[in-house]
């Protein structure tokens, strides 16, 4: 079936300077393996393709349940630089939590 990462995850984003950063974590822990699985740097930058105009970086962080995402070259040139509605990247969890992915029905249901 196909459910949005927000039925799957919370997120936290920010900023540092023209660098975005996304806290992407699994409201359980049994949804841990296929967020890792699924949602690579590749795809986070093709789904922020026209925002993000650099690299992508993933980390892990298992013990939390957790990946961050750092979005370089992402905010117009930061918060004093930027034109952009959202120069400090605020809005970017939740457009990430908007990408749709394919999962096994049975894996929600636990």
């Amino acid at each position: 079936m196909r459910v949005r990462l927000l039925d799957l995850c919370h997120a936290r984003s920010g900023d540092k300077g023209d660098t975005a950063n996304i806290g992407l974590i699994a409201r359980k822990p049994e949804y841990f393996p296929l967020i890792v699985r699924e949602i690579t740097a590749e795809r986070v930058r093709n789904h922020f393709a026209g925002i993000v105009r650099g690299s992508v970086e993933r980390y892990e962080l298992p013990n939390l349940g957790a990946l961050n995402f750092v979005l370089h070259e992402a905010l117009g040139g930061g918060g004093t630089l930027s034109l952009r509605n959202d120069a400090q990247g605020k809005t970017l969890a939740a457009a990430l939590l908007r990408m749709e992915l394919d999962v096994d029905k049975d894996l929600l249901l636990k």
